[in-house]
Parts: C-alpha cells; sequence; structure tokens
C-alpha cells in the first residue's frame, strides 16, 4: 500500500515536473520572440520626418517692356512699333518713329546721326514733338542753328551704358560730359523734371526713355 502511494506520488511529481518544464520553454520562446522584434525595430534605419526639399527655381529677373502712357502712341506694326525698332540702331529707329519727328531733324541738323548710331550701350532720354513744342518757336528756330549749341543740347540727353529702370534712377554723366538727375522708382520716372511718358524702349544699341519736355543744359 505504500509502494502504491509512493509510485503515486512520484507520477503526479513528474507530471507536474514536465508542465513546470514546458511553461518554461513557451516562456523563452516568446521572450526570444521579444527581443528579436525589438532588435529588428532598433536596428531599421530611421526615416526622416522633415518634408524633403524641393530645388529651389532659379530667379532669373524678367525683362520688363516698355511702360508709359504714350506707349499707346507708337506704331504697333511697321519699323516704328516696338518690335521693329529693336534692329535698328538709336538714330535711325528714332526716324521711324512718329513721335520723335522733331529730335530727329535736329539730330541731323547738329550731324549726330552717325555718331549715335555707331555708339555702344547708350541710354538716350529722347524729347517728344511735344517736347519740343514747348520751346518757343522763336528760341528753338535759333536753337536749330546754332550746331554748337545744338549738339550740347543733344548730347544733354545721352548717358553712357544701357540704364534699365531697375538702376535708371540717380545721378548720370552726359555725353555733354555734365550732369543729369533722374528719380522715381516702378514705371514712374522725371529727368530733370521732364516725365518720363514711355520708357524702357529697346533699339539695337540703346535703351531709349521718351520725355516730355527738353532737358536744357547750362551753357
Amino acid at each position: 500500500m505504500n509502494t502504491k502511494l509512493r509510485t503515486r506520488t512520484m507520477g503526479l511529481a513528474a507530471l507536474a515536473l514536465t508542465a513546470t518544464m514546458g511553461l518554461s520553454a513557451c516562456g523563452s520562446e516568446d521572450d526570444g520572440g521579444t527581443t528579436a522584434s525589438d532588435d529588428t525595430t532598433s536596428s531599421a534605419p530611421m526615416e526622416s520626418e522633415s518634408p524633403s526639399e524641393e530645388p529651389m527655381e532659379s530667379e532669373e529677373p524678367m525683362a520688363a517692356g516698355p511702360f508709359g502712357p504714350a506707349c499707346a502712341q507708337v506704331p504697333t506694326e511697321g519699323e516704328g512699333s516696338v518690335e521693329g525698332m529693336a534692329d535698328d540702331p538709336v538714330a535711325t529707329a528714332a526716324s521711324n518713329n512718329p513721335l520723335l519727328k522733331t529730335l530727329v531733324a535736329a539730330v541731323t541738323q547738329a550731324g549726330l546721326v552717325d555718331t549715335l548710331n555707331s555708339a555702344q550701350d547708350i541710354t538716350v532720354f529722347a524729347p517728344t514733338d511735344e517736347a519740343f513744342a514747348k520751346i518757343p518757336k522763336k528760341d528753338l528756330n535759333a536753337l536749330l542753328k546754332d550746331k554748337k549749341a545744338l549738339t550740347t543740347v543733344l548730347t544733354h540727353h545721352v548717358v553712357p551704358g544701357r540704364l534699365t529702370p531697375e538702376d535708371v534712377a540717380g545721378e548720370h554723366e552726359t555725353l555733354a560730359k555734365d550732369m543729369i538727375t533722374v528719380e522715381g522708382s516702378g514705371e514712374e520716372f522725371t529727368a530733370e523734371g521732364a516725365n518720363v511718358v514711355c520708357g524702357n524702349v529697346q533699339v539695337a544699341n540703346a535703351n531709349v526713355y521718351l520725355i516730355d519736355s527738353v532737358m536744357m543744359p547750362q551753357m
């Protein structure tokens, strides 16, 4: 009886031991699985949370076209149009523009056609016919007959270099070897008090700013 009881007790103990070992083995597998998962997670490369930066587009300045109220009076086609004048040197371009007849006559009278056409990179403040009409006729006729004075007046309107609307404001030395002052910004400028009525007209060798008054130098 004692022997049977002992045998049964040993059998139960062995069964309990087997179950305990089985549970331990399961626990070890779970732990190992968790560790492997943790290792995989920690070793994976971290993705940047910052948004990707797209390459910046180059900011090229756009060329400004002609501006001002008198630009509407410039022909829309032909040699006197903005497109037509672009291929010609400044004196030739002006001769095709109906707003600059008196200026062309003055340039021709002073013998400056070749000088202006052959110049490289200049800025011309071109008085319109209405600008010359502000001068008393007697005085204008006298000026046209005085070649030296006429040359001084005309070259007073020409500045070396092609001045864009961004850099036209300021003091500039003229071909007459004196100074003029241009004031303003955007699309509103004055040159020695004369209003720019059609600015930044591009011709082959110059930037042209049409003005509504003749700038008179001190002679």
